[in-house]
């Protein structure tokens, strides 16, 4: 079969195309066709396939192969006709954004710090760039920077196939050694690469880009990137979430970090008093606990920790079993201990009566439970002890 003509070399912008249809045959997920010419850009290179309509099927993927390239349908074309193609242009324009800001930007790290892109994808809702060296988060801003400023000098995009004297002349990046004709994408000057994508016109049409986010990778740096629409979306979102902390916080953007700072402040010797209440509050419960008596209570606002504070501190004053519960989980909160014995065997049992859950090691179970009272749990594991006791016996 002749090798199909790639309408989206020549022209990036083309949404609607005519072609004759060479073949269709079944396939997974539908059809396949092969057509003349297209418009539709199959996946590869870290970039997704483009999707569509052709002659009234829907376009669901595209790849190539042996310089064929393959259309998966959701229906059968006429062998031999001729159909109308149309690209989902929401798609294709992101897809261009998103490639073409990449190339700037990994350009820009390639030329001020000597970085170089070892993997691409455009996913959602970001694209990955993997670079193979540590970056510090004040290179990355000095990066998109730069990289914003190529986007502003709205320098024109252009890509071709140079001639193999040309070619040799040229140092461009490439993540391989490439045999035979070699694309080439000159990002406005920001970057040159061996690249088979497709990419806007000029660098302006990007917009922005912004990294959203880096974490170190395989001894290197994996980025989130956003560009263009995308891009303005991310600040957007970042921007009203700023503005709802800063109504909380009573602080504008800006100012979050530092009212954040003074909230975990708070919010640490909130928890240093509640700490100090709660061992207090331990000790006069321990105070009133007869030794060798099973002990079960009930404390409204105890944390799950204060729960664990109050039951061991009685424990250790009764040495019996102990429990104490309150509001919490998904309807009573509970803490069990059994001095010098095993607290597992009391939390099953409580749990299998009051639709609990919850585990622990030997010296303290906790837990919820879903169903019942408090009172109802007090009488059942009052009733457990003195089972337990009189087996002992």
């Amino acid at each position: 079969m002749q090798p199909t003509e790639k309408l989206y070399e020549a022209d990036a912008f083309t949404r609607r195309f005519t072609a004759a249809v060479l073949a269709c045959e079944p396939a997974p997920g539908g059809w396949r066709a092969a057509l003349d010419r297209t418009a539709f850009y199959p996946e590869g290179g870290g970039q997704p396939c483009d999707t569509g309509t052709l002659g009234g099927a829907a376009v669901t993927g595209v790849h190539a192969g042996g310089g064929v390239i393959w259309h998966t349908l959701d229906a059968p074309l006429p062998v031999g006709g001729r159909v109308e193609g149309e690209l989902d242009w929401a798609r294709r324009r992101d897809h261009m954004e998103q490639h073409t800001g990449e190339h700037i930007l990994s350009g820009t790290l390639h030329r001020l710090f000597g970085a170089e892109n070892v993997g691409f994808h455009i996913g959602q809702p970001a694209v990955r760039m993997d670079m193979d060296r540590p970056l510090t988060p004040a290179q990355l801003a000095e990066a998109e920077a730069a990289a914003n400023a190529a986007v502003r000098a709205d320098a024109p995009v252009r890509a071709w196939y140079p001639e193999p004297g040309e070619l040799a002349g040229l140092v461009y990046r490439s993540k391989k050694e490439l045999d035979g004709p070699v694309r080439l994408v000159d990002a406005g000057g920001a970057d040159l690469c061996a690249c088979c994508g497709t990419h806007l016109g000029r660098t302006g049409q990007v917009g922005l880009i912004k990294i959203l986010s880096a974490q170190n990778y395989k001894g290197g740096v994996r980025l989130a990137v956003a560009c263009g629409a995308r891009a303005q979306q991310a600040v957007a979102a970042a921007w009203a979430d700023a503005e709802a902390a800063g109504a909380l916080l009573s602080a504008g953007p800006g100012r979050l970090a530092e009212a954040a700072r003074h909230a975990l402040d708070a919010a640490a010797e909130t928890k240093q008093r509640l700490a100090a209440l709660q061992n207090t509050l331990a000790a006069a419960l321990a105070a009133g606990a007869a030794p060798g008596q099973p002990f079960v209570a009930f404390c409204e606002g105890a944390d799950a920790d204060g729960l664990r504070r109050l039951c061991l501190a009685v424990a250790a004053k009764t040495g019996a079993l102990c429990a104490v519960l309150g509001p919490g989980g998904r309807g009573l909160a509970y803490a069990v201990a059994v001095p010098g014995g095993d607290a597992r065997p009391a939390a099953q049992a409580l749990n299998a009566a009051f639709d609990g859950r919850g585990g622990g090691k030997a010296e303290l179970c906790q837990g919820s439970l879903a169903a019942g009272t408090y009172e109802a749990a007090r009488a059942f594991l009052l009733d457990y002890a003195q089972n337990q006791a009189k087996n002992e016996r």
